[in-house]
């Protein structure tokens, strides 16, 4: 498989899943950097939906600059690390300001120390 880039959005196979994690094949959103893909076979991303959220930010953040069919909107609070080996295929990439306002709304979540 050819380097899986930071801001790449891959289709992944997200079963088995527990509670109220996203399950199923769906797009995500690849956070970690190049390097940590290259060498770890996992990969750190947040689920896509195309289902309108009732949460706005930093829980969801619409994405508007990429070439995907439907709107679609990042599941901030959704991130998980998984295997390479789950990722199906590379639909599009994020822009550089969609991908830092997901990492700032990371932020906002897990908070500082």
């Amino acid at each position: 498989m050819a380097s899986i880039l930071r801001g790449d959005i891959y289709w992944a196979d997200l079963d088995p899943t527990g509670g109220h994690e996203q399950a199923g094949r769906r797009p995500v959103l690849i956070l970690s950097r190049t390097a940590f893909n290259d060498r770890s076979g996992t990969v750190v991303a947040v689920a896509l939906t195309s289902a309108e959220p009732r949460a706005g930010f930093p829980l969801t953040l619409e994405l508007t600059q990429t070439a995907l069919p439907k709107r679609t909107w990042v599941k901030i609070s959704q991130i998980r690390t998984i295997s390479t080996q789950r990722l199906a295929g590379r639909l599009t990439s994020c822009s550089s300001s969609e991908l830092q306002r997901v990492i700032e709304g990371l932020g906002e979540l897990i908070g500082k120390m």
